[in-house]
């Protein structure tokens, strides 16, 4: 039996809660097991939990200008302007005869990268980052910018503990 996007979808979110309870439940019954703080190691702490960053990935379908090069790099600025991070260096390659995209905006907090394919109006987005960086911030951006018809978002909590 098939399965429909929106089912795959929902089962995707459930299984993202599941996970996150389990990796809440071991960060609180595993004790001694947190490393003593000698240095600031950008480590987050939230609710409880210590871990090294949020990593959202995402898929947009039915986006639009997917395969505008210059667009994409001013898009990818505004996600790093939004979240609150430190761009480092970004790089995008330009794929012919399609005209797909693929790229990365390396942060000082770690990294967005990006694949796209315009010819099925889908793009994929990783965006890890750490720190006082606000990863959340960066998904209105890329909405506006590209125009979905919908989107599906992934979390992981990197390094829980």
């Amino acid at each position: 039996m098939g399965y429909s996007l929106a089912q795959i979808g929902m089962e995707a979110e459930a299984e993202v809660r599941v996970a996150r309870a389990e990796v809440s439940e071991a960060a609180f019954t595993t004790e001694g097991s947190r490393p003593e703080e000698a240095t600031k190691d950008f480590f987050v702490e939230r609710n409880g939990l210590r871990f090294a960053g949020t990593h959202l990935i995402l898929d947009l379908w039915e986006a639009q200008r997917l395969d505008d090069g210059p667009f994409m790099e001013e898009v990818l600025k505004r996600c790093v302007e939004a979240s609150g991070a430190t761009l480092l260096h970004l790089h995008l390659h330009e794929f012919t005869p399609n005209g797909g995209l693929s790229g990365v905006a390396v942060l000082a907090e770690s990294h967005i990268s990006v694949h796209t394919w315009p010819e099925r109006g889908y793009a994929a987005f990783d965006i890890f980052m750490c720190g006082d960086a606000r990863p959340h911030a960066a998904i209105p951006v890329l909405r506006e910018a590209f125009r979905p018809r919908w989107v599906n978002i992934s979390e992981q909590l990197r390094g829980a503990f």
